[in-house]
């Protein structure tokens, strides 16, 4: 009877166990979907979800000593670009950007796309709850200036 005991404890352990991880694995991936950046531009409040990596965490760290307000110039006809007032690391790989994907570019200029692109670049994040369109008209042509925060800085 005492080992029948133990491996209906053992089973419960084990479901137990992997509920919990279970749990655990939902809640982390809709952590990494939540907006944990905001862009204003001319008025509009952007949301955007930073990327994994090390210069992601390096652009948040820098936004919690302030945000940080950027004149983003018009590249191509496909991107706005504006430079960092410091480097940070980069994590390039070949990449297709689209709309609305921010790309750190050589290490000290954040770049937001309204069009595509190929190359080599370091994924920063990408912007929520836009179109094309929409990205296209509010950036204009021209130089835009782009205020960086994080989610509660006023």
């Amino acid at each position: 009877m005492e080992a029948g005991r133990c491996a209906s404890v053992a089973r419960v352990l084990v479901i137990s166990l992997t509920f919990f991880f279970s749990l655990s694995a939902v809640a982390r991936s809709e952590t990494k979907n939540e907006p944990n950046m905001t862009i204003l531009i001319n008025g509009r409040v952007l949301t955007a979800t930073l990327a994994d990596n090390s210069s992601a965490r390096a652009l948040a760290d820098l936004l919690k000593e302030k945000p940080l307000t950027l004149e983003l110039e018009d590249y191509g006809n496909f991107e706005k670009v504006g430079p960092l007032p410091k480097s940070l690391p980069t994590n390039d790989e070949p990449l297709d950007t689209d709309s609305g994907d921010l790309i750190l570019y050589q290490g000290r200029y954040f770049v937001m796309y309204y069009d595509r692109n190929s190359w080599t670049f370091t994924r920063l994040g990408w912007l929520k709850g836009i179109t094309k369109e929409e990205l296209k008209r509010l950036l204009g042509t021209g130089t835009v200036t782009a205020t960086l925060s994080l989610p509660g800085q006023p």
